[in-house]
């Protein structure tokens, strides 16, 4: 295939910064991909990773159409019979060696017609059906809608999987089994809930970390809270992945507001898509409303203003406020005045809209707070490009606009990193990391952050 670089102009013009900004995004992006898909980085992530695939096809869309839909055709390619979507792909090229917990840890049987140990037995967040919904709009026509169509019945599967086999609480929601599931790993949002779980470091004896290779310690999660991962990950797979009685059988069961989240927006998306292939959206919109009416009944807390996580095995919310309280935002269907309220969480102290800096991952003002430690403190760019979508949804432009500039100024002055400090801005992590390059490409498409899906438009305030 082609080299994107020479053949891939942005679709209106750009500043001198921005046309830069433009082209080394797509080299990153050109760099990263493997065939059939695309990796996060050629260094520290060489698979390919299920929500990572969705944001980086929303990048491609723009510059290389035909490879965002064989890269979300790659990960579905991968689903296991009962609809999961793992989450890693396994490149059974790379040795073993050069990534832990790679297929001989998860073991999986072979299935689909795929071979023995070719993906994990866990998920991620379900930011698929959203994908596959923006690369149309991107680039429609009849190819594309023909990649609807063939998506279309994996990506209800999914969905069938999740609010079926996932539903614990019979609420429309789905639980995450593992606090890698989230896409958040070691967010405090999780604390609580892996307290209980023995941490047990002979593991790490038994099994080697990888990632401290190629990444500093202190910008990674702790032996600790690894070797709670990957006693979590043993018994889930010693458990045959099986999701039956989860919360009895399960060491981590944990309903997640960001994950339940992007669960409604999919289902949104999904009507949209159901329109284009002949489906009927109106079963979309019954789960997305479920969905919504769900999340705001379990996981908010109107004391704080938040949403939290819940920890199925205590029945307790997480104390901690953490950028996945914020994500209900993206539901253009959540209530007007908890609209409100999570957008004055939004604009405080703790996580502080300005033109500086986007939204960190969680509470600044909090002991648990942690500048370098991935998902403790640092700025992620996908976690600001959706809620930046689900501001613009719910009528606050300027906020909306706020956060593009300063997700754009951010990876002007830094680089495409995996995540950045967030008080310094230096990037953390991964190096020419895919989702970050994509999402920048998408920013610099539009001339304003893209109202979402879901939901009506609202005036626009600029608080």
């Amino acid at each position: 295939m082609n080299r994107l670089t020479a053949v891939s102009p942005a679709p209106h013009p750009l500043s001198e910064d921005d046309e830069s900004l433009w082209r080394t995004a797509t080299e990153v992006l050109d760099a990263n991909w493997r065939t059939d898909h695309t990796v996060p980085s050629g260094t520290l992530y060489p698979h390919q990773w299920s929500w990572d695939s969705a944001f980086i096809s929303i990048g491609l869309a723009h510059i290389a159409p035909d490879r965002a839909w064989r890269d979300l055709r790659s990960l579905f390619e991968a689903q296991w019979p009962d609809g999961r979507v793992p989450h890693i792909v396994f490149d059974l090229g790379v040795a073993e060696r050069d990534y832990f917990p790679g297929p001989d840890f998860w073991d999986v049987p072979a299935m689909s017609g795929r071979p023995p140990r070719f993906s994990t037995g866990l998920v991620q967040p379900p930011a698929h059906a959203l994908a596959a919904w923006e690369v149309y709009r991107r680039a429609p026509g009849d190819a594309s809608a023909e990649e609807l169509r063939r998506l279309y019945p994996r990506l209800v599967a999914l969905q069938d999987y999740l609010i079926g086999s996932r539903g614990v609480s019979g609420t429309g929601l789905a639980s995450i089994v593992h606090p890698w599931e989230s896409g958040l790993d070691n967010s405090p949002s999780w604390d609580m809930a892996l307290a209980n779980v023995t941490a047990d470091e002979s593991l790490l004896l038994r099994y080697e970390r990888q990632d401290l290779k190629r990444a500093a310690a202190d910008h990674r999660p702790t032996n600790d809270d690894y070797a709670r991962y990957i006693a979590i990950a043993a018994t889930y797979r010693n458990g045959g992945y099986s999701d039956v009685d989860l919360v009895d059988r399960h060491l981590f069961v944990v309903e997640c507001p960001a994950y339940n989240s992007l669960l409604g927006a999919a289902e949104h998306a999904l009507a949209r898509i159901a329109a284009v292939v002949g489906a009927d959206p109106a079963p979309h919109r019954e789960r997305a409303a479920t969905i919504t009416r769900s999340i705001v009944e379990r996981l908010y807390d109107p004391e704080s203003g938040t949403f939290r996580s819940l920890d199925l095995k205590t029945g307790k919310l997480s104390t901690q406020r953490c950028v996945n309280g914020l994500f209900p935002l993206i539901l253009g269907d959540l209530p007007r005045d908890i609209v409100a309220q999570v957008v004055a969480e939004a604009e405080s102290a703790r996580f502080g809209i300005n033109e500086m800096m986007p939204i960190p991952s969680s509470d600044r003002t909090a002991d648990s707070f942690d500048a370098n430690r991935y998902w403790r403190g640092p700025v992620w760019i996908n976690a600001n490009w959706l809620l930046a979508r689900g501001l613009a949804a719910h009528g606050y432009a300027g906020h909306a606009a706020t956060l593009r500039t300063a997700m754009l100024d951010l990876v002007r002055r830094s680089g495409y990193y995996e995540y950045f400090h967030p008080i310094t801005g230096n990037g953390i992590g991964a190096g020419a990391f895919s989702w970050t390059a994509a999402l920048v490409l998408d920013m610099l498409a539009e001339v304003g952050p893209r109202i979402g899906d879901p939901g009506t438009t609202r005036m626009s305030r600029t608080r």
